[in-house]
């Protein structure tokens, strides 16, 4: 099993999205897929889910009630499985993923979860001193989806993750063996890039270095590989007042940030293309009926309203998320054995 978190510290590029229909054509691929929301806005949940499911699922999620015997059974969000430990009563409750086609799965997210980011924030200066109470807390993320990809046998992971550099998004991060990003070709996500690979680094390197080998035994605890897979290009919706010229000038300018800010890299060779996996284009005309389906746009029929050659477009956008989902296995499949 391996692990991919979607991250951007600039919300709106359509990460969500990608995430979703990432998962959807993976498990087109033959692949038992786990689809994680750890964003607490939640929209993968609500994008995953219908209204009547999303209610039953968060108007009391610590006392459910299980039609077919009538008993009250455990919560089964990301936010009830961390909730032993945010209340002082123990340690994370182990959740059923819930199922959503053959060989895909979705772990469900809460508004909910926001209130684990104060316990995070205040438990992470204490994993230096190897606390393990503050192990605990810091490490509930990589043991929670570590587990549920054991039940359902799941090939891949694929971790959706709000747009910041709080507390849940470092534990979130710390349990993904790669990060795959989002980018939109503008100046707010070339600084975004800035601040958000020093920063990965930072968390990797403290964590491998100075808190993993002082980690408690009984405690299982991620490796915090987190490789930088590559990046997305997600093209926007061209404005007539923002000239082309204006989109190729940041597009230009994206491989050398990301290969000084979030590989590492002492200069970034000239024209290195080499972490930019894929532009997708913007199917925000799909988008509506694929609501109203509920399913993939590149699933979308002449009965969902995609007729003519709205029809022709969903075909393109199945070939082009085929496209993107081989390229990430094969960059999965490549990977060192350092990095497994």
């Amino acid at each position: 099993m391996t692990s991919i978190a979607l991250f951007n510290n600039k919300g709106g590029v359509g990460k969500t999205t990608l995430v979703y229909h990432l998962a959807h054509m993976f498990q087109r691929l033959g692949l038992s897929v786990l689809a994680v929301d750890l964003d607490p806005q939640s929209n993968l949940t609500a994008m995953c889910l219908d209204e009547t499911e999303l209610e039953e699922l968060w108007e009391d999620s610590s006392a459910l009630i299980d039609h077919g015997t009538g008993r009250v059974r455990a919560g089964e969000t990301v936010a009830d499985a961390v909730r032993p430990i945010l209340e002082g009563t123990g340690d994370i409750r182990n959740v059923s993923p819930t199922p959503l086609v053959p060989d895909l799965w979705l772990l469900p997210g809460s508004l909910e979860l926001s209130r684990f980011e104060d316990k995070l924030s205040h438990e992470w200066f204490r994993t230096y001193a190897a606390d393990p109470a503050a192990i605990r807390s810091t490490t509930a993320f990589h043991r929670i989806i570590r587990g549920a990809a054991d039940a359902v046998r799941a090939d891949i992971v694929l971790i959706d993750i709000g747009p910041n550099l709080g507390a849940i998004n470092r534990a979130s991060l710390l349990a993904a063996d790669s990060v795959l990003m989002p980018l939109a070709a503008d100046l707010f996500s070339l600084n975004g890039l800035r601040n958000l690979g020093p920063t990965l680094r930072s968390w990797r390197q403290d964590w491998q270095q100075l808190i993993l080998p002082r980690s408690p035994d009984g405690i299982p605890a991620p490796k915090a590989a987190m490789r930088p897979l590559g990046y997305v290009i997600m093209q926007p919706e061209m404005r007539l007042d923002r000239p082309v010229k204006a989109y190729a000038r940041w597009l230009e300018r994206i491989p050398g940030v990301f290969d000084t800010a979030v590989v590492g890299m002492d200069a970034a060779p000239p024209r290195d293309r080499s972490f930019e996996i894929a532009t997708m284009r913007n199917y925000r005309s799909l988008m509506p009926l694929a609501h109203d389906a509920r399913k993939p746009m590149f699933d979308l029929k002449p009965a969902d309203g995609a007729l003519g050659s709205t029809q022709k477009y969903v075909q393109t956008c199945f070939r082009e998320f085929r496209g993107l989902a081989e390229e990430i296995a094969t960059r999965l499949a490549t990977r060192g054995p350092e990095e497994q």
